[in-house]
């Protein structure tokens, strides 16, 4: 027998994190590039003051309680805004990708049922050219001054611009949906993720914990991954809960850019995907430059090639590991350290941060299973497929009828993993990336990764095509650095020092490799076009 506690019940509510920042770090700096405009400043005070200005406008063209409003946007100050004002009158955003393919875009704005588009002003080709195929979206929106806004188009800045300071902000039921993410449909059309108020409230307090990404006031946050991409690992949330000041890049996301605003605005916190550190490292290579303020870099996405993290770690920046996806809000695990890790000495705890995606952190469970849905031991060695659940678990896709968790609530992430005794994980592979050649596994993943360590090799991709006598064996794809001059023999010469004979790709290949809308390498594209490369043995 349970008896009642006696403590307020109040709902967790996306609008009380900005709120709480304006009271309690009034005057730390929000910073933003924007799309041929000068850069933003102003504090989070102002920042939640244009929150309700866009608050009153939209409820102005009709938007309320359960409407959906998309995003077409970079990570700027206004796209910022659109996080908080858009959940925060009981309406939900889905932020769309505009690095999906047409058909995919169509897909994800129309599937949302969106009745507000609100752009970016580089985005205008991309809604001219889809306009006619969007079907219920009512207005068009553009971000931007008014003196920038194309003819034609109704700009953010004039809208807002006579709209009040405050809005009465209404009491939400927490389990309301907030944020509309989709999957970058790699198989199919892509998948609505829908998050919650409470999802995103508790994901936020947990990605600021210590074992997470350790926030305090003090940080200055640049997220590079983009703020349509898994709301920017929710960075925008957790960030604002510790009152850091966030440096917003915009659509700048090449390495010059990059560093000027660490080096100008004393960035000490970034996170992105390794593509972006791959061609950043080489600019600090090329110009001498320093890292500046720069102090810690999370890398999701794809596994950090471990050469990289050694760079960066002379440089005196600490890279860790993120392993997530959109239906885990993304966060899943991350790479921190622990006492008993800084026991075995520096250089065991960096093998075990550099080697794995990241340990368990409260709220998510991970754990790994067999062919026949039983638990494997955590052993560090044993690798079965990857389950998590948990408050920002996905329960089922959007708008679909069958859950998406078996009847304990597991979710089948599609990766296969280790995980050890103290809690680490390790991503082997995809599920649909592990090459089975010979009735033996291959992991794409460390193949790729002793392969990135090569020098002058830029991204490295490893896919498993068919062979008439192997089932299946590995290509290589390399995109070498500018000037860099590869050759077959030089990189077989170099992973036969560093991976089992019988691992060695069967075919090597030198050009651009493919990525997906998210920055993830598209091994989809390369099987595809190279999948009877070894036809004839």
């Amino acid at each position: 027998m349970t008896i009642a506690g006696s403590m307020q019940v109040r709902g967790l509510a996306i609008i009380d994190i900005i709120r709480h920042a304006a009271a309690a770090h009034p005057t730390r700096e929000i910073v933003s590039r924007n799309v041929d405009e000068p850069l933003w400043r102003y504090d989070y005070v102002r920042c939640f003051e244009r929150v309700a200005r866009c608050a009153h406008m939209l409820v102005r063209l009709g938007i309320g309680g359960g409407d959906r409003v998309s995003s077409l946007a970079w990570n700027t100050h206004r796209h910022f805004e659109l996080f908080y004002a858009v959940p925060g009158i009981g309406a939900v955003l889905h932020t769309a990708n505009p690095r999906l393919p047409d058909d995919h875009l169509v897909f994800t704005i129309n599937h949302a049922a969106s009745r507000v588009l609100l752009i970016d002003a580089n985005m205008v080709p991309i809604v001219e050219r889809l306009r006619s195929r969007l079907g219920v979206v009512e207005h068009v929106i553009v971000l931007a001054d008014a003196d920038r806004t194309p003819a034609g188009y109704a700009g953010y800045e004039a809208l807002i611009a006579d709209e009040p300071t405050t809005y009465a902000w209404p009491d939400l039921d927490e389990h309301c949906g907030a944020f509309l993410c989709y999957t970058s449909g790699t198989t199919g059309d892509p998948k609505g993720v829908l998050y919650s108020h409470r999802s995103v409230v508790l994901h936020a307090m947990a990605a600021g914990l210590s074992g997470a990404f350790g926030f305090s006031a003090f940080d200055v946050v640049m997220p590079c991954s983009s703020l349509y991409h898994a709301t920017a690992w929710g960075l925008p949330f957790a960030g604002t809960i510790n009152g850091v000041k966030f440096v917003l890049p915009g659509d700048r996301m090449d390495a010059a850019s990059l560093h000027e605003l660490i080096v100008n605005e004393g960035v000490t916190f970034s996170g992105g995907v390794p593509t972006i550190w791959t061609m950043y490292l080489d600019y600090i290579a090329r110009t001498a430059a320093g890292p500046g303020t720069l102090k810690r870099i999370v890398i999701g996405g794809s596994a950090v090639p471990r050469d990289m993290a050694v760079t960066f770690d002379r440089m005196g920046v600490t890279v860790q590991q993120l392993w997530g996806m959109t239906e885990t809000s993304p966060l899943g695990v991350v790479a921190t350290p622990t006492p008993a890790l800084a026991e075995l000495g520096r250089e065991a705890e960096q093998e075990r941060i550099w080697t794995r995606q990241g340990r368990m952190q409260f709220g998510i469970e991970i754990r790994i299973v067999d062919d026949e849905g039983q638990p494997l031991p955590h052993d560090g060695e044993t690798s079965g497929a990857l389950m998590v659940r948990g408050p920002w678990v996905i329960e089922r896709y959007y708008r679909a009828d069958a859950t998406a968790c078996d009847a304990d609530g597991w979710f089948d992430t599609g990766d296969i993993a280790t995980i050890d005794r103290e809690g680490f994980m390790r991503i082997t592979d995809r599920k649909k990336d592990v090459i089975k050649s010979g009735g033996e596994w291959i992991s794409s993943i460390d193949l790729e990764n002793a392969a990135a360590g090569c020098p002058g090799v830029k991204v490295a991709a490893v896919a498993g095509v068919h062979h008439p006598k192997w089932e299946e064996r590995p290509i290589l794809l390399i995109e070498p650095h500018d000037g860099a001059t590869l050759t077959e023999d030089h990189v077989v010469a170099f992973l036969a020092a560093r991976v089992t004979r019988w691992w060695l790709p069967d075919r090597i290949l030198f050009g651009p490799v493919p990525l997906t809308a998210t920055g993830k390498i598209d091994k989809k594209v390369i099987r595809e076009t190279h999948r009877d490369i070894l036809r004839d043995g």
